[in-house]
């Protein structure tokens, strides 16, 4: 496959395939850091994904169970984070990751 060929298929702008992966998939990483930002540094840290769901459920995955323990008393702060990126979310999941 030539090089412009991928650049096409991967362009965000080209609508449908992989485009979209390649945009949700920024989001996704922008919505970390955001998240990131918004606890303090040791906390910020356990983080390692999260996302927002159509039904607005904002899911965040920590790297382990204790992280996850300690980060479902951050909900609010969360949601408050997700918010201010200009989605609308309404309830908070935390979970374990899996590597």
């Amino acid at each position: 496959m030539s090089e412009k060929r991928l650049e096409k298929l991967l362009n965000s702008s080209n609508s449908g395939g992989l485009g979209d992966i390649v945009q949700h998939a920024r989001e996704m990483g922008n919505l970390v850091r955001t998240l990131q930002q918004a606890l303090p540094d040791d906390q910020a840290t356990a983080i390692s994904a999260a996302n927002i769901r159509a039904d607005g459920t904002l899911v965040v995955l920590a790297s382990s169970s204790a992280w996850a323990a300690r980060l479902r008393f951050e909900t609010e702060r969360l949601i408050a984070a997700a918010r201010s990126t200009g989605k609308t979310v309404l309830a908070c999941s935390v979970r374990v990751g899996r590597n």
